[in-house]
């Protein structure tokens, strides 16, 4: 369809276009964008900064962060755990101190109870034949009393007024998480990634402008979005998953070290995948808003 066929309102027909139209400026139903590969993030950036890497450290999960940002975000993190565990302390002291007030007060009422009944006994006899009229109307008259103090008429005293609590503080996990993958991030688990470049005389803006920056470290396959990668562990070398399944898995040795090497010492590194919907990585977002209903 054209660009005048999708801008025509002189049809009998309300098309697609034109509710897709409508719906944009009503601001109103869910948006649904499909992303380019500009939105994407590229291998070696930092999954904070999204910038490429100065001194890049890896995960355990395969994230790829500057040094510099995710330590500043440990940092940060850890600030905030104190920050809530003092607040939690001050609200578990609190809390201790409102219960000894109450056992305290339940003391002393049972106390002034018992002191009132015992005031109550006398020592001479009493005369049966005597009316009790006198003791009733006094024991009413303090019922009375007790409902009045207990239900003012006046609902705006302040002392009637409701009055919200503070929400309970729960106590906080002392964990830090990793941003990407939600596990537990320790600034041990960081380990440094060492990309070889494709031309070690460039400098870093000539770099940066290139689309092909790194090499794999063993076959200078050039690495990207669409090349599965991962980091030996020994070295921080970054090869591609070719490599490790074809020379590195025969003998389990770090080509650049000599180290042995386990399955745990091989990172697969989590890549942000092409413009193309086969890549594997979710290219549509959405914007979730109120909807119109007849």
């Amino acid at each position: 369809m054209t660009r005048h066929g999708k801008n025509c309102t002189a049809g009998a027909v309300y098309t697609y276009h034109e509710k897709k139209k409508d719906t944009a400026a009503s601001g109103y139903g869910t948006q649904t964008v499909r992303l380019s590969r500009d939105a994407v993030k590229d291998f070696d950036c930092c999954c904070l900064s999204l910038q490429p890497c100065r001194d890049p450290v890896v995960t355990p999960a395969g994230y790829i962060y500057e040094k510099e940002a995710i330590l500043e975000y440990i940092l940060h993190q850890k600030r905030n755990i104190a920050k809530q565990l003092k607040a939690y302390e001050k609200q578990k002291n609190s809390q201790k101190a409102e219960l000894e007030e109450l056992s305290k007060a339940a003391k002393e009422s049972k106390l002034k109870a018992f002191m009132e009944k015992e005031g109550t006994i006398v020592s001479k006899p009493l005369n049966p034949f005597a009316s009790k009229t006198g003791v009733d109307h006094a024991s009413t008259s303090s019922q009375s009393s007790e409902e009045k103090e207990k239900h003012l008429p006046s609902f705006w005293i302040p002392s009637l007024t409701p009055e919200a609590k503070a929400a309970e503080v729960s106590k906080p996990d002392k964990a830090v998480y990793c941003p990407m993958s939600g596990k537990p991030l320790k600034m041990k688990d960081l380990l440094s990634v060492k990309f070889k470049l494709v031309d070690e005389t460039l400098d870093r803006v000539k770099l940066i402008n290139r689309q092909d920056r790194y090499v794999c470290a063993v076959t200078g396959d050039v690495l990207g979005n669409s090349v599965p990668c991962a980091v030996l562990k020994p070295s921080g070398a970054v090869v591609t998953l070719e490599c490790v399944e074809k020379l590195i898995k025969k003998d389990m040795l770090d080509p650049i070290t000599g180290e042995k090497m386990t399955e745990k010492d091989i990172i697969v590194l989590q890549r942000g995948g092409t413009g193309f919907s086969g890549s594997g990585v979710k290219l549509e977002a959405k914007e979730f808003r109120p909807v119109m209903q007849a």
